[in-house]
């Protein structure tokens, strides 16, 4: 007996630095920091992959995609977000639902949330209201009060197909 419905999580977190572009949910914005990684380091669209793999039980983004191979280096996230669907239909699952958060002081993303979702969506072949978004502040606490840098949440529900 194998489980129709499966539920993941993910969790990623970048440093803010000086000289990068910032891109948040695959949508690129005007900040005077953008996020360090190996790929454009993109924390939403890294938590959904967790989240998305974790469900699946294929492990986790690193795993994939390790952030020591060439072939990832500056990588646009939404590539990396394609390939892990890609990924979990190899085990016949497609996306129920996808509910994240992203946890920044600035800048301020409510204005560009639906932005986000259409993009999201787009990439993962899914219904725009199959992915939600939501964004909080840590209230000037931590690291990320301290602007420097920006988490993300990802709960997801996969649906097997086969």
């Amino acid at each position: 007996m194998f489980n129709k419905i499966r539920v993941g999580f993910g969790f990623d977190v970048h440093q803010l630095v000086e000289g990068r572009e910032l891109w948040l949910g695959g949508i690129r914005f005007e900040h005077p920091k953008g996020l360090l990684g190996h790929s454009d380091a993109d924390v939403l669209i890294h938590a959904i992959c967790d989240a998305l793999l974790g469900a699946a039980n294929m492990r986790d983004i690193g795993y994939h995609f390790p952030d020591n191979s060439d072939e990832f280096h500056n990588i646009d996230s939404k590539i990396l977000l394609r390939k892990t669907i890609e990924l979990i239909a190899t085990k016949g699952y497609q996306v129920g639902n996808i509910d994240a958060t992203i946890c920044a002081e600035r800048p301020k993303l409510k204005a560009r949330i639906p932005e986000m979702q259409q993009c999201l969506a787009d990439v993962m072949g899914i219904d725009v209201d199959a992915v939600s978004i939501k964004a909080t502040t840590t209230e000037k606490l931590g690291f990320t009060g301290r602007e420097e840098g920006i988490s993300a949440y990802a709960t997801v529900l996969i649906e097997k197909t086969l």
